[in-house]
This record gives structure tokens, sequence and C-alpha cells, in this order.
């Protein structure tokens, strides 16, 4: 199976058309500008441009559309990481910061209690060494907190993104759409907003498997609101064909599909296993329960072992 990444046609971008985006943006987010690699922005200048898909995008558009991503990530993202710390600081709660900003410690809780679910984690790559975002929406809360959650994904997207293999700009989701809860529109909109402005042409698929009733009607209900490039990344596997078109996907073939996809054998649940759906502390006083720096570590190792292989 190729994906849309391979299919799509891109064009070249020259050093100094390079240059010229990032002078831009280093100028505009003297502190931020980092964060976007030179593969990354050659990748979003090189496609089609979406009001004519026979040229390039105009650099202009380019620029403006990691303006647009940088200028989101300062409202929505760069504090994600302290949020992270003081989850997993067992003394945070009497911390001077917590004291004097008791709003703060509560999202850090509100971010940690998502992650504890265990609905969301990365976990090695596919075959083009895209790292691949798994989503398991059985864990999934029916009343979630929508702004914890996405915070959740971005603070994990942007774990993955920091992980890729040299050249790879781009990851994959993987859902596992068994037995998802009612989909909750606020989240599903802050999710698409968060994919559009702060993670453009990163997405490379999003694949649903197996596919049921629900997952149809989320889709019905997205779909008026996603930029053409962007619905075109989403796949629908059902179960009969679950086991081929998987296969075909990740870096070790059906041996890597997971045992709760259909015909899988590979045990997620050993190192990601379903977490407390509550907010109690640890024995040490850490909200955070879910091992992020665990997962950080053996995505390295898979980056690692793809990179020694190719």
């Amino acid at each position: 199976m190729s994906t849309p990444l391979e299919e799509e046609t891109t064009y070249p971008v020259s050093k100094d058309e390079l240059a010229t985006i990032r002078e831009s943006l280093e100028e505009a987010f003297p502190e931020d500008a980092s964060y976007l690699s030179d593969d990354y922005i050659l990748s979003v200048a090189s496609k089609p441009y979406s009001k004519d898909p026979t040229v390039r995008r105009p650099i202009e558009y380019s620029t403006s559309k990691l303006t647009d991503l940088l200028t989101w990530r300062k409202d929505n993202a760069t504090h994600l990481q302290d949020l992270l710390k003081m989850a997993q600081d067992p003394l945070a709660e009497n911390s001077p910061e917590a004291l004097a900003k008791p709003e703060v410690y509560e999202k850090a809780k509100a971010l940690a209690v998502s992650l504890n679910y265990g609905s969301m984690y990365w976990n090695g790559l596919d075959q083009h060494g895209r790292p691949i975002l798994w989503i398991r929406t059985n864990r999934m809360p029916w009343f979630p907190d929508a702004e914890a959650q996405v915070n959740a994904l971005i603070l994990l997207a942007d774990a993955g993104i920091q992980c890729m293999p040299k050249g790879i700009t781009d990851f994959v989701v993987l859902s596992d759409s068994n037995s998802p809860p009612p989909p909750n529109p606020q989240f599903l909109i802050s999710l698409l907003t968060a994919l559009v402005k702060g993670y453009p042409d990163r997405l490379n698929l999003l694949i649903s498997c197996p596919v049921g009733t629900i997952i149809q009607s989320v889709m019905k209900l997205l779909m008026p609101m996603m930029p053409g490039r962007l619905f075109q990344k989403f796949v629908l596997i059902g179960e009969e064909e679950a086991e081929e078109r998987l296969s075909k996907i990740m870096d070790g073939g059906k041996d890597s599909i997971p045992t709760f996809m259909p015909k899988g054998s590979k045990d997620h649940d050993a190192m990601f296993p379903e977490g407390s759906t509550g907010n109690a502390v640890t024995d040490d006083g850490r909200v955070l329960k879910f091992d992020y720096d665990g997962m950080i570590e053996k995505l390295k190792k898979d980056v690692a072992a793809y990179q020694s292989k190719n």
C-alpha cells in the first residue's frame, strides 16, 4: 500500500529560498524558529499550491503557514513541557509555583490524567521510518476533559517529532477503533485545529481499524471542516483486510501488528498498560503514572534500529 506522501507531487526548493524562509521566521521568532528543521521547512515549501496544484506553493504562502504554526505554538504548546515536569515532580503540589498559581498545578494534573489513561503513545515505525502514534479508543474517557486531552496529544506529537530519523518530517497515527466512546465535538474540533494550525504537513496517514459506525459518524462530522489535503490522509480499514494492509504499513510487517488489532500478536500492554482513570498521586507523590520517559527511550531505540538497517 503506497501512502499519500509517495503519491504526491513535490517541487524543488532552492537553498536561497530556504534561507529566505528561515531568515523571516528567525526574525519574527528568534527563540522558537529552531523548532522547525530545514527538512521540515523544505517539505512544507515543496508541496503543490492549493489554489493551483500544478505549481508549487509560493514562498510567501509557505512562510505565512509556518509563521501561523509558530504563533499557534506560543499559545498552545510551549508551556506543556513545564506542565509535564510539574506532573513528574513529587514535590510539585507544595512548590512555590503551585502555591502561587494553583490553576497551573491543576492543568498539570489534568494533563497527567489524560496521559494516565494509556490511550495515546508512540511505539514503532512504519516501513519508511515514520514514528507511529497509537490511539486506543476503547481507553478514551466517555466524558473527556477536551482541553487536557488535546494538550496531551500536542505534547506527544512534539515528542515524536523530536525523535524522528534524519530526513523524516511526518508521522503516522494508527487508531484502534474497536469500541470508541461517543465522539466529543469540542475535542474533535480542537484536534482538527491543532493538526491544521500546529502541525501542517506532519500527518502522513491517519489509519482507523477496524471501522465501525461510530468512526463513520466521526468522519461525517469532520469532513466538512477538513482541508482537502488533510482529508486524503484518512484511511479506513475493515477487519477482513486489516492484517494484509497493516503488514504493508508497519516496519516489521505482520509481526508488528498488536494484539488489540485483528490477527495481531505483538504485545503493547506490557509497556503501555491500561491506566488509571483517576487523578490520585503515585506512592512518591507524582500525579503522572504514564511512563513518558520510557516511551521516549523506546522510540529512540526503534529509530536507532531502523537507521542501522537502512
